[in-house]
């Protein structure tokens, strides 16, 4: 098994920490919140070190990791249980407004442990509730996607959407490009040019190797 608190070091030694987290203070505040309502019940799904739930606004924010190093770097009002995603027993069911996870996917050594995290999602969701997932596109990163050691499972946002329904999940947006492949690419990281990004559709065109899809379960 890969050490997680070892290979979160080395990946973001190489990537900085801080510059991840002013990143997604800016996605969350410019895109995220949009999606996520502010008196939303949130788990973050992987959460690595926070990124995501320390900067989205929610009424309740659960975390769930396997490292146990992750729990150092959430803030006080986050939740954080350790255990794996293939294990959510210990959360709330019929709780969540939202579950988010992203880069994250690709972890998974076979589509039989995706489709048992996808039944979870759907016992954790409310009626009406969203899985929001972003994670690389195996269309568009099909030769960067494996420079990475604990890569696995290549998906693509049609593949992706296919196992969610299958799992009971109904597709409610899809976006084949939305974010470059890794921070340490063509991601720009000063505030203004990521809101300009993300204000510009057109450029995920260009520079988008991940997808973005939301997936709503029925109410």
């Amino acid at each position: 098994m890969v050490d997680l608190k070892q290979l979160y070091d080395i990946r973001f030694h190489q990537t900085g920490l801080e510059k991840r987290r002013a990143v997604w203070r800016v996605l969350c505040e410019s895109f995220f919140s949009k999606i996520v309502p502010a008196d939303a019940t949130v788990l973050d799904l992987a959460c690595g070190y926070g990124e995501f739930i320390n900067a989205i606004p929610a009424r309740e924010k659960y975390a769930v990791d396997l490292n146990e190093d992750a729990a150092r770097n959430l803030n006080p009002d986050v939740k954080f249980v350790q255990t794996s995603a293939l294990d959510l027993s210990a959360l709330p069911k019929g709780a969540m407004d939202v579950v988010f996870t992203s880069n994250f996917l690709e972890h998974f050594h076979s589509k039989s442990d995706l489709d048992l995290l996808f039944r979870q999602v759907v016992t954790l969701l409310k009626p009406g509730g969203r899985f929001v997932v972003v994670g690389p596109n195996i269309r568009y990163a099909y030769r960067e996607y494996w420079d990475f050691y604990d890569h696995y499972l290549p998906l693509s946002h049609l593949s992706l959407t296919e196992g969610l329904m299958l799992a009971g999940l109904e597709p409610e947006r899809v976006i084949d490009r939305f974010l470059p492949y890794t921070m340490q690419g063509r991601l720009p990281t000063g505030d203004l040019l990521v809101r300009a990004y993300l204000a510009m559709p057109f450029a995920w065109r260009f520079f988008g190797k991940q997808f973005l899809v939301i997936a709503r379960k029925p109410a």
